[in-house]
C-alpha cells in the first residue's frame, strides 16, 4: 500500500488528504470497484456528490473495506455535496441525511454546497427540473440561509466540516459575512469547453 501525502489541516482540526479519488462521471456498477481498488492502494479521500448518482455504490465499497479491516472509518475522508434542488432551508438537513444513508456513514467529513444556483425541488430523482416550455426551473435562495442549515448539521455531528463549490468571490463573501462556522474549503470544478 502506498501512503498518500500531503494533507491540509482544516479549521476544525481534521486533516484532509490533498489527493483523492474523484467519482464524477463514474460509470454505474464500476465506481464500487474503483473505490475498493483505490482504498486498497492507499487512497484515503473519496469525493462524490448527490448529483453524481453514485453515493450508494460508494457506500457499499466503504462498508466492505471497513468490514474487511482494510481501513477504519476515521482514516477515510469523504466529501459529498448538497445538490441545487435541495437549497431550500427546509430541505438541507434532509439532503444531508439522504447522503449519509446512501453512503452508509454516521458522519460526512466535508459537505459542500455544490453550486450557487438553486433549482426547484420536484422529487429526489429530478436533478435538473424543467417547466412545460423546457426551461430550467430556478429557485433563488439566500446562500446564508442554506449555510445556517449546514451549521446545524455540524452542530448535530452529521458533518464535520462545511464548504463551498463553484462560488464566486461575492457569493463567498456573503457567506463569510453571515456565518458562525467559516467555510473550510472552496472546491472549483473546471470544465473545458470545445468551441
Amino acid at each position: 500500500m502506498v501512503k498518500f501525502e500531503p494533507s491540509v489541516t482544516l479549521p476544525n482540526g481534521e486533516k484532509m488528504p490533498l489527493l483523492g479519488l474523484g467519482t464524477w462521471q463514474s460509470k454505474p456498477n464500476e465506481v464500487k470497484d474503483a473505490v475498493e481498488y483505490a482504498l486498497d492502494l492507499g487512497y484515503r479521500h473519496i469525493d462524490t456528490a448527490f448529483v453524481y448518482g453514485n453515493e450508494e455504490e460508494i457506500g457499499e465499497a466503504l462498508k466492505k473495506k471497513i468490514d474487511e479491516g482494510v481501513v477504519k472509518r476515521e482514516d477515510v475522508f469523504v466529501t459529498t455535496k448538497l445538490w441545487s434542488t435541495y437549497h431550500q432551508p427546509a430541505k438541507v438537513l434532509e439532503a444531508v441525511n439522504l447522503s449519509l444513508k446512501k453512503l452508509q456513514l454516521k458522519y460526512i467529513d466535508l459537505y459542500l454546497i455544490h453550486n450557487p444556483a438553486g433549482f426547484k425541488f420536484v422529487d429526489e430523482k429530478t436533478l435538473f427540473p424543467k417547466d412545460k416550455d423546457d426551461k430550467t426551473m430556478y429557485d433563488q435562495v439566500d446562500h446564508a440561509l442554506i449555510w445556517k442549515e449546514l451549521e446545524k448539521a455540524v452542530d448535530q455531528g452529521l458533518v464535520k466540516a462545511i464548504g463551498l463549490s463553484n462560488f464566486n468571490h461575492k457569493q463567498i463573501q456573503h457567506v463569510l459575512d453571515n456565518s458562525r462556522i467559516k467555510p473550510a474549503n472552496l472546491q472549483v470544478c473546471r470544465l473545458l469547453l470545445r468551441l
